[in-house]
């Protein structure tokens, strides 16, 4: 998002930047005299109280109620992260944490994902979630079949993102260890790299002639269209629901109820974050948004690349008065380091050493 000046001189600048950070850590409307004793402003307190009005008619500051202090509006809080934002120096502790997840060998795009989220919220201390974008053009790019008895075995799916998915498969026709080498030749040969869509009637006869079993066919494939519609629809997972519970912004039970009703519906934050472009952290605060029940909460999020392309997002999601340098720093040290994992030739097999 683009950094602009908003028409501010430097002293409200200044007055604005110490506004925002003295409502972040305390929670409490801010006053002119807190920042002449606090704070490292060499003008008088009757200039501050100007400047605050001025900040407040400009639209960057709100007077709760018949408080003397002042609160960050939602355009202050904006203007905050992109102009006035320092680089938060992450802690010995909090990289240690991030590189304990990359030590972990993982294949699954899911695991490192749902990993990443409890690592957010785990360091910010707001509430973490993981997604995986919706995407039309999802494939599989190998199957695997293993036996398990004569009625029964296990399809994996690898898909074109990196995903496995796995699926057991009961028939009731007596089936052999043969039978299930077959089913995983024949998809392998005739459905990889083909989308839903694509796996047409001619397909599957082909398919049910080369198998010689109608009834695991449609079983097989109707497994098959599952995990497609699934990959496709996007997936979102959240960590740390109760962190949201120390904040008082999410006090009246309401407004929570309808906070967690949109991480259950999933879908209008889903298209949110597959809708943004770019590959830095994105900020949405308040009423930026489009998932209206989010209004008076920031959404932070950091796209998760592969190949070139946006396979995932990791984020955070807490109160307009968010440690907003923190989780920047945290989610761009955590989606840089993960881009960089699924971007590595493979992954190393169990008993490899790690370097450094």
């Amino acid at each position: 998002m683009a950094t602009h000046n908003g028409g501010l001189s430097d002293r409200k600048k200044l007055i604005l930047k110490a506004i925002v950070e003295a409502h972040i850590q305390g929670g409490e409307p801010v006053g002119s005299k807190y920042l002449t004793e606090s704070q490292q402003l060499t003008c008088s307190s009757a200039t501050i109280r100007n400047e605050m009005a001025e900040l407040e008619s400009m639209g960057f500051l709100e007077q709760p109620h018949t408080s003397a202090g002042r609160v960050p509006s939602k355009q202050g809080y904006r203007f905050y992260v992109d102009a006035l934002l320092e680089e938060y120096a992450m802690t010995a502790k909090e990289i240690a944490q991030i590189n304990q997840l990359m030590k972990v060998k993982m294949s699954e795009l899911d695991r490192i994902l749902d990993s990443a989220s409890k690592v957010a919220s785990s360091l910010t201390n707001y509430t973490g979630f993981a997604i995986k974008p919706r995407s039309r053009s999802i494939t599989v790019n190998r199957f695997e079949t293993a036996f398990i008895d004569n009625h029964s075995f296990i399809l994996i799916l690898v898909a074109s993102d990196g995903t496995v998915k796995t699926r057991n498969i009961i028939v009731d026709a007596e089936i052999t260890p043969r039978t299930v080498t077959t089913v995983s030749d024949v998809l392998n040969e005739l459905v990889i790299e083909l989308d839903a869509d694509e796996i047409n009637l001619p397909i599957i006869m082909e398919l049910e002639s080369r198998v010689g079993d109608a009834a695991l066919v449609n079983a097989v494939m109707k497994s098959i269209y599952e995990v497609l519609g699934e990959l496709d629809g996007g997936e979102l997972k959240v960590s740390g629901l109760d962190r949201l519970l120390q904040y008082p912004e999410f006090a009246d039970s309401e407004d929570l109820g309808q906070l967690l009703g949109a991480f259950e519906r999933k879908e209008d934050i889903l298209d949110l974050v597959s809708d943004t472009e770019g590959d830095g952290v994105h900020a949405v605060i308040g009423s930026e948004s489009s998932v209206k029940v989010i209004n008076n909460s920031t959404l932070v999020f950091k796209p998760i690349k592969s190949k070139g392309k946006t396979v995932g997002a990791i984020g955070v999601i807490g109160p307009l008065r968010m440690d907003y340098a923190r989780v920047l720093a945290t989610l761009e040290n955590l989606g840089g380091n993960i881009t960089q994992l699924l971007n590595e030739p493979k992954h190393k097999e169990k008993g490899d050493s790690h370097d450094g």
